[in-house]
């Protein structure tokens, strides 16, 4: 009887663990991806094919505001976007974090954050999470390089913005920048997937 209680405890753990995880394993490089109309802080929907400065493509990053990670990155989120948004890779900003467990990813905080940081991007928010689930975001920050063909968005990198969250200036290998450079370029992406490196999404929990 014991080992009956412990076999049964053993799988509803495991399926509330599977129940909390995105579905599918998201998008590899190559892959197409789907396009989103998410709601902006600014109260707009946005969506790739009408965002006038992706031209080229856009470096869609799945963050938040309460993250370390993403605090420690937003500064380079900024930078990202200020160097790549007049070549026609801007950034696009999506929060995917459930607010009722974490209030300081609300939609009037990520207002707030947006404000109080300057950002120059899009900062939308993934109020069902399906577009994060899609894509198979798990961390924030977690990047996303699409390159614009046509009228589909290909997949050509995925993972962090680069090898050091903790210290800008200790950087030796820009992931992102070195991607869309060589996008820029007309070559192939070198290193076309790393891990991202942050907090885990904050799922709905069933």
């Amino acid at each position: 009887m014991n080992k009956f209680f412990t076999s049964l405890s053993v799988m509803l753990v495991a399926f509330l663990l599977w129940s909390n995880k995105p579905a599918g394993d998201g998008y590899k490089p190559g892959d197409k991806a789907r396009d989103f109309s998410l709601k902006n802080i600014d109260g707009k929907m946005l969506s790739l094919a009408t965002f006038p400065e992706a031209t080229k493509g856009a470096i869609v990053v799945f963050t938040c505001n309460h993250c370390p990670f993403s605090k420690m990155y937003e500064d380079r989120i900024i930078a990202l976007d200020a160097k790549y948004k007049p070549k026609g890779y801007p950034v696009v900003a999506i929060n995917p974090n459930d607010p009722s467990r974490v209030p300081d990813d609300s939609f009037e905080k990520m207002i707030e954050r947006a404000k109080e940081k300057g950002f120059t991007f899009p900062y939308l928010v993934d109020e069902t999470q399906e577009i994060a689930k899609t894509y198979g975001a798990t961390n924030t920050p977690h990047v996303f390089v699409l390159e614009k063909k046509g009228k589909d968005w290909i997949v050509r990198f995925v993972g962090a913005i680069d090898d050091n969250a903790k210290d800008a200036s200790q950087v030796k290998e820009r992931y992102v920048e070195e991607a869309v450079d060589n996008l820029l370029s007309g070559k192939k992406v070198s290193k076309a997937q790393v891990k991202a490196i942050g907090c885990t999404i904050k799922w709905k929990q069933s």
